[in-house]
Formats: C-alpha cells, sequence, structure tokens
C-alpha cells in the first residue's frame, strides 16, 4: 500500500545533508554510515581548529577493527579517541592493532600536525599526538597518553609532562648559546683593545688627554649644560631606579631564574669595575691630567648594567623600548664622565664593551623562567627594526671614529690646535657607536635565547576563519 522507501521530506532531506557529505568524503553510503543518537555533529566552520576533534570517531573509518565491548560500525563517541572514553581508565589500543589504509584520512593526519601548531594550553592537554607515547611510533595514530593524565584526570600533569619533554621549552637553542659567548668574547676582546691603545699606546695617551682637557670648549653650550647635569648623585640615582625597576618587573613575573641571573650579572659587573686597582698604566708621554689609571670607568659600568638588567626583565613587547631608553641613558652616563673628567673616553669605551661582552655571557645561561612562557613566544617587529638598525648603525658609528682618530694622529703628538676639535668629535662618536652596536646586540640575543622556536607551537593552534560580525 505504501512504498517501501519514501521520498525524503525537506525537512529530512536538510537534516540529512551533512550525513550525505562526510560519507562521500570517505566513501561509505548513507546505510552504511551509523548516525547518533544525536543526529549528525554539523561543525562550526568558524571554531577553531582541533584536529582530534574534527576526525572522531575513528573506529568509524574503512579498516579500523573492532575494540573491546564497541563493535566496528557502532556510533562513536565526541568524547572519545579510538574507542576510549578521555580519563577512562582502560588501557589503550596498541599500535599494532590498527593500520589505516592508504586512502584513510588518517593517512594525512600526521602531516597536518607537521605543520599546524598545537595549542598545549587548550583543548590538547592529556592527548598524544606524536605517535611516540610508550611504544615504537605508528604514522598518523592518534590515541590518549593516559598515563600524562593525573590520577584525577587533571590534565596539569599532560602538559608539564609535554613542556618537559621538549628542551626548548626549558633552554635556548645551542645555536643560540653559541652565539652569546661569541660576541661576549668579541666584546670583552675589543674592551681590552681599548684599554691596550689608550694606555699601552703614545697616540692613545694623547689622544685621551687631549678629548678630555678640550671637551667642554669643543662641544655646544647647550650639550655641555645637559652633560653637567650627570653629576655624581644623578648618575647614582638614576642607575639604582633602573636596577630596581629591573628588579621589580622580575619579581611581578615570577621570573625567579631570571632573577638570580640579574643578580650574577651585577656580581659580576661589580667584578669588572675593580680592573681600574689591577691593571697597569706605564708612563709614556707626560700629560695634564692624573697618571693613575682609571680604566674601566666605574659610573659608566654602573650605568649600562642598571639599563641592560631592565632590558633582561621587561617582557617581549617592551623590549625595544628598554633597549633604546637604556642607550640614551649609557651614552649620557659615558659623555658626561667625560665631560666633567673623572675619566678619559678610552675608560667609559672600555666599560661599555666589558658590560655588554659580561650580558651576552650571563645570556647564555638562560633556562626555564628566564624565557618566555611557552605558548606565549611571538616575534617582535619592534625588535627586529631596533636591532637591526643598532647593530648596523653602530658598527658603522665605530668604524667612523676609528677613520676620524686615524685623520687626526697627526695632529695629537704634537699636541695641533686643529686636532682638538676631531678629538673630541670622534670620542662621542665612538661612544655613541659603542652604546649602539652593544645594546642592538643584547636586544636580539635576549629575544632569540627567550623565545626560542619549540616543538610545542610558536603561536598555538592554527588560526580560523574570521568570525561573521
Amino acid at each position: 500500500m505504501f512504498p517501501s522507501n519514501p521520498a525524503p521530506t525537506r525537512h529530512n532531506a536538510t537534516r540529512n545533508e551533512p550525513a550525505r557529505r562526510w560519507a562521500s568524503v570517505v566513501g561509505m553510503s548513507d546505510e552504511q554510515r551509523p548516525t547518533t543518537s544525536q543526529g549528525p555533529q554539523i561543525r562550526d566552520p568558524h571554531a577553531p581548529v582541533n584536529l582530534l576533534r574534527d576526525f572522531e570517531p575513528l573506529d568509524d573509518l574503512p579498516g579500523a577493527p573492532s575494540t573491546t565491548g564497541t563493535a566496528a560500525g557502532t556510533s562513536g563517541n565526541a568524547g572519545t579517541t579510538a574507542g576510549i572514553p578521555i580519563g577512562s581508565t582502560a588501557a589503550p589500543r596498541t599500535p599494532a592493532s590498527y593500520a589505516p589504509s592508504a586512502s584513510s584520512p588518517l593517512r594525512s593526519l600526521s602531516d597536518i600536525a607537521d605543520v599546524a601548531d598545537i595549542d598545549v594550553s587548550d583543548t590538547q592537554d592529556g592527548l598524544d599526538i606524536s605517535g611516540t607515547a610508550g611504544t615504537a611510533p605508528v604514522p598518523g595514530e592518534a590515541r590518549v597518553d593516559l598515563r600524562a593524565l593525573d590520577a584525577d584526570g587533571g590534565r596539569r600533569g599532560a602538559r608539564r609532562r609535554r613542556v618537559d619533554d621538549d628542551p626548548l621549552a626549558r633552554r635556548p637553542r645551542a645555536s643560540s648559546r653559541v652565539l652569546c659567548v661569541v660576541f661576549g668574547l668579541l666584546l670583552v676582546a675589543a674592551a681590552f683593545g681599548v684599554y691596550w691603545f689608550g694606555v699601552h699606546t703614545e697616540t692613545g695617551q694623547s689622544f685621551d688627554d687631549m678629548v678630555e682637557t678640550y671637551f667642554a670648549a669643543n662641544v655646544p653650550g647647550w650639550f655641555a649644560g645637559l652633560l653637567g647635569a650627570g653629576s655624581h648623585v644623578a648618575v647614582l640615582v638614576g642607575s639604582i631606579l633602573f636596577a630596581a625597576a629591573a628588579v621589580v618587573v622580575a619579581v611581578v613575573r615570577r621570573r625567579w631564574w631570571l632573577l638570580g641571573q640579574l643578580v650574577a650579572f651585577g656580581v659580576l659587573c661589580f667584578a669588572a669595575s675593580l680592573l681600574k686597582d689591577v691593571l697597569p698604566r706605564p708612563f709614556i708621554i707626560h700629560t695634564t691630567i692624573d697618571a693613575g689609571n682609571s680604566a674601566p670607568s666605574g659610573h659608566t659600568i654602573l650605568g649600562v648594567a642598571a639599563a641592560t638588567a631592565l632590558l633582561f626583565a621587561v617582557s617581549r613587547g617592551w623590549r625595544w623600548v628598554a633597549a633604546l631608553v637604556g642607550g640614551l641613558w649609557s651614552v649620557f652616563v659615558a659623555l658626561s664622565v667625560v665631560n666633567g673628567k673623572w675619566h678619559r673616553p678610552s675608560d667609559a669605551l672600555m666599560a661599555i664593551l666589558l658590560v655588554g661582552g659580561v650580558a651576552l655571557f650571563t645570556l647564555a645561561f638562560t633556562r626555564t623562567s628566564g624565557m618566555d612562557a611557552t605558548g606565549k613566544r611571538r616575534s617582535s617587529a619592534g625588535v627586529q627594526v631596533v636591532g637591526s638598525i643598532a647593530i648596523t648603525g653602530g658598527a658603522f658609528a665605530c668604524l667612523y671614529g676609528a677613520y676620524v682618530v686615524w685623520q687626526v694622529v697627526p695632529g695629537l703628538l704634537m699636541s695641533a690646535e686643529w686636532a682638538r676639535s676631531g678629538a673630541v668629535a670622534a670620542a662621542i662618536i665612538l661612544i655613541a657607536g659603542a652604546t649602539t652596536l652593544v645594546f642592538g646586540l643584547m636586544l636580539a640575543m635576549r629575544q632569540l635565547t627567550a623565545a626560542p622556536l619549540t616543538k610545542l607551537g610558536l603561536v598555538g593552534a592554527p588560526p580560523a576563519p574570521p568570525k561573521r560580525r
């Protein structure tokens, strides 16, 4: 009386349309495709991508074997993976019990996972998609790593385990640490090269004596007045404020390893300031300033070290700002000690390079809380722009300053009046260029050691299409 297969109504056709689409993808008909009691699950196209959820249930795919208590072809659970509920105490399926066919969508799961960045702080907790948990890896295998879960089925243990398994989440890359050591050695070598030139050569002693004697008379009045504000008290108070801000930022951010780094860095810088009592200064020519050794400058070491500590302590978005502010403060302190005749220009230049070398050595020991939090690591346009310009501009300024010194060498030996302005200009260019170069290197190395690319992902889950407004 009635046909065995009545024509579907418009309502039924609309409701079954997602099921037909899925059946066409995996090669199954409507009769073969099992349905759940809740009807077909339609995924929101604007929701974030979740690889495991989007490919569930796994047992319904062609070639998948049946599991204990679940026959092949029965409905899958939205909260299960390979037939095992998340948080269940049942043993996971062994990798040998499943071999996906060549046409199975699971063949591309591992390829997608290699490209996508997995968000370890979201819905992936407690899941192991790497195929390496416990047994031999199987390409495309997606399963629950029950051993990674806490005793109460929580997810914190799984997250901690995955972070601990990734060495880049605990320390920078070996190449980054090697770069810090290499650049640190170069800066220290440059510092002692400046000391040798300024103290152990006739040209160097003549250059220092001429610059310190005629510095204030060969700079604009407003510039000399600005540098005159850099008194002992001003340098001390300003440096303390920089150092205190660095400590407060590290404590507020709960970066305890970083706080220890800052303490070690401060101790090393203080030890470097004591070199002036150890390094000799031979008598080569008669000078109008004190004949005793004053290299390196303790005031300059204090100012540069305090600014560097703040650069290390702040978060990613503020690093380039701290580098700019700290560099300006360091140049001000270094030129103030020369303008006030407290130190020779070679003393200030040696101090800047020494602090930079010690800072890079300290960055080589960056670990754990001294780095950016995993999952929040980002590249920084400010660091890239400021760091690149600072390194390039600082290097060229140092080369140009050395060229100006070479040009005025004949006048230095004769104390010629025409060489005074050139010597002062060369000292300003060298101090400003060395400071810019050092802070550019420290900025780049800080970003490189604090935010390395990790296997856990740099920016979290893959991006989803924009939501409609």
